[in-house]
């Protein structure tokens, strides 16, 4: 009898030390907002106001899995799965055709971490979505994206069958290379997309640098086109005859910040380049000339300097006070002249707990010589819109 509960003993030993060995975490987002917009465009070519209840406001509704089993000599295997949805209809998240049927279509890779760092395989984000932490990202998260951030993909492209690696921090230093194979037979460049991206952490201050690029396939980029806006036009355009393996996007953030006290500032430009946008591609794409002002959105901008300033100021620990502008400036091929984009965003975010927080947030957008891409809906060729959101997030 003692025999037999010393072997119990052991055996459960093993399995307390087996189970301690590999996790898996079981995580997400539920965000929801009521949000009004004036001047939204309608199907009969005017503006009217808007009221809607929409899922996402600062960050994407999701369900994520993530787990690490110990391999021993401090390697790890790693995996990270995650969904997303509408909560406001309960629909997964997409877009677009291409992705509104994955299912893990935020992020689905495998791989091994240890001293050296950390390498994974699937589909993944660049790193520009790591230094958007030093951006307004972090604090008003969509609802900047409209006037450049989606533009610019500063919270990260999503990239198809990509591998990437990852150091660990290095004196405050931290790096990273990503490839996305184009998977396309005889054509290696069709389809390709790589970057690289490297950031600083000095206890205040905060600095990132990330390049990113993608080249045509066929049938769109080997990207997540559905973080353009009005991305079916900008595929189409990727889709014309004799473009795959062109370069289809090219783009540069630099962003920096620095906390003083309860107050973290914060600056960064994006250069952004879509060399198939040429009146050649658009018009061949059904677009028509980009003489008409209505052709002027930012998806068809050839050329695009993305500029930002910001701040979130901690009233108290449960309370922040936000502010950010917003300055998007667009050349368009055979245009003279650059339609720009301003937006002004206020905002404060009250925290209820560690996982739950109520949002306020007011923004103006104000557009020239180029369709106002507004808050959440495009206003047309207005030149201006205001937008107000309340809502809620919850984190588990």
């Amino acid at each position: 009898m003692k025999k037999s509960l010393l072997a119990l003993a052991v055996l459960g030993a093993f399995a307390g030390a087996a189970h301690a060995q590999s996790s898996v975490t079981i995580y997400g987002i539920v965000d929801t907002g009521v949000v009004y917009q004036s001047k939204v465009a309608t199907s009969t070519g005017g503006t009217g106001s808007k009221f809607s209840l929409n899922s996402g406001v600062i960050q994407g509704s999701r369900i994520g899995f993530k787990g690490a089993e110990d391999l021993g000599g401090g390697l790890k295997a790693v995996f990270n799965l995650e969904v997303g949805f509408s909560n406001d209809t309960g629909a997964l998240q997409g877009s677009d055709a291409s992705t509104s049927s994955n299912l893990f279509r935020r992020k689905s890779v495998v791989g091994l971490s240890g001293g050296f760092g950390s390498v994974l395989l699937g589909r993944q984000t660049d790193f520009a979505d790591t230094i958007s932490s030093y951006t307004s990202v972090n604090d008003f998260g969509g609802w900047t994206g409209n006037v450049g951030h989606n533009l610019d993909r500063l919270e990260g492209t999503r990239t198809n069958n990509s591998i990437s690696y990852t150091t660990n921090n290095l004196s405050g230093f931290t790096g990273n290379l990503i490839y996305g194979f184009g998977e396309t037979a005889g054509q290696t460049s069709a389809g390709q997309a790589f970057g690289a991206g490297l950031k600083y952490d000095n206890g205040p201050l905060g600095l990132g640098l990330n390049y990113y690029q993608s080249k045509a396939n066929g049938s769109g980029y080997s990207a997540d086109t559905s973080l353009i806006p009005s991305s079916s036009t900008t595929a189409s355009v990727n889709t014309q005859a004799g473009t795959a393996g062109s370069t289809a996007f090219k783009g540069w953030n630099l962003v920096a910040s620095y906390q003083f006290g309860p107050a973290r500032v914060y600056g960064n430009w994006s250069r952004v380049k879509q060399d198939l946008n040429t009146q050649a591609n658009l018009t061949a794409a059904g677009v028509g000339s980009l003489g008409t002002l209505t052709n002027r959105t930012l998806a068809r901008a050839n050329k695009a300097d993305v500029y930002e300033i910001g701040t979130a100021y901690d009233l108290s620990p449960s309370l922040k006070l936000l502010a950010a502008v917003d300055r998007t400036n667009a050349q368009f091929d055979g245009v003279s002249g650059k339609g720009k984009l301003t937006q002004l965003s206020l905002g404060t975010d009250y925290w209820l707990s560690k996982r739950t927080d109520l949002y306020a947030f007011l923004a103006y957008t104000k557009a020239t010589d180029i369709v106002n891409t507004g808050v959440a809906d495009s206003s047309g060729t207005d030149g201006n819109q205001g937008a107000v959101a309340v809502g809620i997030r919850h984190k588990f």
